[in-house]
């Protein structure tokens, strides 16, 4: 059998070792290592075994192909987040934060070899086909999900717009796996939406951290101050679900409602990975009361953002656990085509609590539930059904005008949310408890 020279494999690698990171610096540090403890024994396993598959595989294999797929191997044994973007890879990712990209509308991750949902975009094709943050994906039509990789699977899961797949799913709770069909379509996300739950009560809603969501959000919440008369009383906002994004959109988020002191810093092996980030001395709110809504959904970006108002005092976060997706991914290019997505560094809050794999605890812990309204009693009375009660000198018993109607808007807006009126119902307590509120 003829064997491909280990010589020729060996300088390969060691090309590898030392030319993938796109930083002079990090050659020579590489460089450094392989001259002092390259392990030479598993090299040669890697030499070995490349020069059997080159020759013994029941089909040929072009040298390229091989390299490429080690690659991959080796980058996605580090951690579900480090992988190697071929062309199409790294153009998708490109587009992606552009806030337009062909797909379902879902972010993934995987677990246990399976394709696990981290949440649903906000309007998207899985979102409406009823697709849920936590769901585990084992088979894209009928091809099982087990020993693909996350880019197999995600570019299965991509397609041309009008067609479907049909995704098989393991629900918690649910005794058998679930069949959705979803159509595939653009995904245009828009990141930021607003309105007002009660007169002076504002609501945020980020479905995902992009480069102009702070200046959305901020546009946002102008208008609502403006409705309120020029200053709320208070603001939700809404981290359900979001799968986070851009870390500056995150920093920024949060200098938005501080004052000062840091809002994240990260940590990692080399210089440029050790980051801390400052407010500054402005609040958007002026100190007025905040609840941040979070879930299992909430991730990355989302959790910088819970996690500063939270140790900062600034906020009261309500929900559940967070999904714990405390690491930095950097995108190195290795060519024009190519590159590298490397995890390299972790984030932690102000008061150094790290996120990874751990999330963040909401302050009050909500279960997941959902709400329904019950039919109003036709036998309760009240004193205005009594004969000859006596009339209310104000309002007489017409119907309900001013702040009540607008309660009553605002009631029907969060009917069927019961986080959302749970989180309403505290910020209305903070803001009467706020000094100087009327």
């Amino acid at each position: 059998m003829k064997q491909i020279p280990f010589a020729a494999v060996l300088a390969a690698v060691l090309v590898l070792a030392v030319a993938l990171p796109g930083d002079r610096r990090l050659h020579a540090e590489a460089a450094n290592e392989t001259a002092s403890g390259l392990p030479l024994e598993e090299l040669r396993v890697f030499a070995e075994v490349f020069g059997r598959v080159k020759n013994d595989y029941v089909e040929p294999v072009d040298d390229r192909k091989l390299l490429k797929y080690a690659i991959e191997g080796m980058l996605s044994g580090l951690d579900p987040h480090s992988a190697y973007l071929d062309e199409e890879d790294y153009r998708d990712v490109r587009v992606g934060t552009s806030g337009e990209f062909g797909g379902l509308g879902i972010e993934v991750g995987m677990e246990n070899g399976f394709v696990k949902v981290i949440s649903p975009i906000d309007d998207t094709p899985a979102q409406r086909a009823g697709v849920l943050a936590g769901d585990v994906i084992v088979r894209l039509d009928e091809k099982p999900v087990k020993g693909m990789t996350l880019d197999e699977a995600v570019k299965l899961m991509r397609g041309k717009p009008g067609t479907e797949l049909k995704l098989t799913i393991v629900r918690d709770g649910v005794d058998k796996p679930l069949e959705i069909v979803v159509v595939r379509d653009i995904i245009k996300t828009v990141s930021v939406k607003h309105r007002m739950l009660d007169p002076g009560f504002g609501y945020v809603r980020l479905s995902q951290f992009q480069a102009r969501t702070p200046e959305d959000m901020l546009t946002g919440i102008g208008a609502l101050k403006r409705q309120a008369g020029g200053s709320l009383k208070g603001l939700v906002l809404d981290l359900r679900n979001n799968p986070g994004g851009v870390l500056n959109a995150a920093v920024a988020i949060s200098d938005a409602f501080l004052t000062g002191g840091t809002i994240v810093y990260t940590e990692g092996r080399i210089k440029d990975s050790q980051l801390k980030f400052k407010a500054a001395p402005d609040d958007v709110l002026e100190g007025a009361p905040i609840v941040v809504l979070v879930n299992g959904g909430s991730a990355s970006a989302s959790e910088i953002v819970a996690g500063a108002l939270q140790d900062h005092k600034r906020a009261v976060i309500m929900g559940q656990e967070t999904f714990g997706k405390g690491s930095v991914q950097t995108i190195v290019p290795v060519n024009e085509r190519t590159a590298v997505k490397l995890t390299t560094a972790r984030y932690f809050t102000p008061n150094g609590r790290s996120i990874q794999a751990e999330g963040i605890v909401p302050d009050i812990a909500l279960a997941n539930v959902r709400l329904t309204r019950g039919d109003d009693s036709a036998t309760q009375l009240k004193e205005s059904d009594l004969a000859g009660h006596l009339q209310n000198t104000e309002n007489g018993d017409g119907d309900a005008t001013g702040d009540a109607a607008d309660d009553a808007a605002g009631d029907a807006a969060t009917a069927d949310d019961y986080a959302l009126n749970e989180a309403l119902n505290l910020l209305k307590g903070l803001a009467i408890l706020r000094p100087g509120a009327a």
